[in-house]
């Protein structure tokens, strides 16, 4: 059954929503969180509404004052939201006037087309401050990680085959720099965020004198957007830091896979803390790495969210459209998501021991350092193509044998190429091998260590 008329919009109403329809088009359930950011925005209008006559003193100071007392309520958790005022907006002004009559005027030269624009960027912005900080949190933890292992030597791999010798901590340093790109394109994203909408009404602005300067200095932003059709349609900066959580996911799902299989028997390079796994219902002995399991699951959810909003806003007419409802739900899933996963992972690695025994054994591999054997020939003029094949044909011989390859006898080196001296067995020194490798960004020792010293300073500022 239709309702009393809405006190929004009512005037041009014979009659108000139907209860149905207000359960279906009430947002008041999720977007209460943006309630500070409501606040905040309201209390910066008004000031300017009374730096520019609209507004008294006296009134000015009411409606700040009542709306801090609300906020003060919100944040205790004793505000009632009401689902038939449909927003976050709307309960605040809706209560506001209750208490503060002159809060009526609030919302002149403001639509919520604007006033939603102006929050969720001061939301976006805050969640950008969050998630780096969090991402630093993720680094230091790996680097923790590598800097108590710094002289651990484990395979590396290509298409989990063993490949090459390297250090664990170059290892874990990798994933270092893919969460500092991350936090980079995070903050490339925040320029972009920075700007505010305040002033750019349902869609055209305002008659009246405007200071839409001194809102968005007073809110901390870095300038206003210039048009005011784009201002209050935009969502690209929301898009924007889902596509830059969506990588932040990707990494986190390759260090998670990482994780899963260094713990499992097979691999036992390291062991999670009893507090970061989980058992089995049935099978006593289990201990599964749940929380990166979790972890990498989550990346789907946050790939999720990117697609939908990107699906939402495709066939969208200028300029606010009912749809854009849709994308904050969205928008706080991947910031919930993205928090509580580096989070939980940054701690998780700070509880996990590496297994030095088991690398070592690992990379004891003589195979591991069929690359540098070639290197080796050609240091004696073959060409590379010609040291692989010979090389090839080394391992196959050892394979046939049953043999590690440093266990083949000079003549069987010989046989397929006279460069082969006795000097070749120092080729499957690992610790001379990673020495060897001193190019910058190669994993040598020396390498690392700088890296170590670099990202420690970076990482403490």
């Amino acid at each position: 059954m239709p309702t009393k008329k809405h006190a929004t919009w009512g005037g041009r109403f014979s009659a108000g929503p139907a209860e149905t329809v207000q359960r279906f088009t009430e947002s008041v359930s999720f977007d209460h969180r943006l309630a500070p950011y409501d606040i905040r925005g309201s209390i910066a209008h008004a000031k300017m509404l009374a730096r520019i006559g609209v507004l008294t003193r006296a009134e000015c100071a009411a409606i700040a004052k009542g709306l801090e007392q609300i906020g003060a309520e919100i944040a205790a958790g004793k505000f009632k939201w009401r689902t038939d005022l449909e927003d976050v907006h709307m309960n605040i002004e809706s209560e506001l006037t209750r208490r503060v009559p002159v809060g009526a005027k609030l919302h002149t030269a403001r639509s919520r087309n604007d006033q939603v624009a102006l929050d969720v960027r001061l939301y976006v912005r805050d969640q950008i401050r969050l998630v780096q900080g969090d991402l630093r949190d993720l680094q230091w933890s790996l680097l923790m990680l590598a800097a108590a292992n710094d002289d651990v030597i484990i395979p590396g791999y290509t298409h989990l085959q063993r490949a090459q010798p390297v250090l664990l901590a170059h290892h874990l340093l990798a994933y270092v720099e893919m969460f500092d790109r991350d936090h980079s394109r995070l903050g490339d994203a925040f320029k972009r965020v920075n700007v505010c909408p305040l002033g750019s009404g349902a869609i055209a602005g305002s008659t009246l004198p405007l200071d839409r300067e001194s809102v968005a200095k007073e809110l901390g932003f870095d300038g206003v957007t210039q048009n005011s059709m784009d201002a209050v349609s935009d969502r690209d900066f929301i898009v924007e830091f889902l596509a830059a959580g969506a990588l932040i996911a990707m990494h986190v799902s390759r260090l998670a896979e990482d994780i899963i299989l260094w713990a499992s028997a097979e691999f036992g390079f390291i062991r999670i803390a009893d507090a970061y796994t989980t058992g089995s219902s049935l099978m006593p002995q289990k201990k599964n790495p749940d929380i990166a399991e979790l972890a990498r699951g989550k990346t789907g959810r946050v790939y999720g969210n990117l697609v939908a909003l990107l699906t939402l806003l495709k066939g969208l007419p200028m300029t606010y459209n009912r749809d854009l409802q849709e994308d904050k739900e969205r928008l706080f899933d991947t910031a919930d998501t993205l928090r509580s996963t580096l989070a939980v992972l940054a701690d998780m690695l700070l509880n996990t021991r590496v297994v030095r025994e088991r690398c070592e054994a690992a990379a004891a591999d003589p195979a591991l350092l069929a690359t540098d054997l070639a290197d080796y020939l050609v240091k004696k003029g073959v060409p590379f193509r010609q040291a692989h094949h010979i090389v090839g044909a080394l391992v196959a011989e050892a394979e046939k044998q049953g043999k590690s390859l440093n266990a083949l006898p000079l003549e069987s080196f010989r046989e397929l190429s006279t460069k082969f001296g006795s000097d070749v067995q120092q080729v499957f020194d690992v610790r001379k091998a990673l020495a060897a490798r001193a190019l910058t960004g190669a994993p040598s020792p020396a390498n690392v260590q700088r890296q170590l010293k670099r990202w420690e300073k970076i990482l403490s500022r």
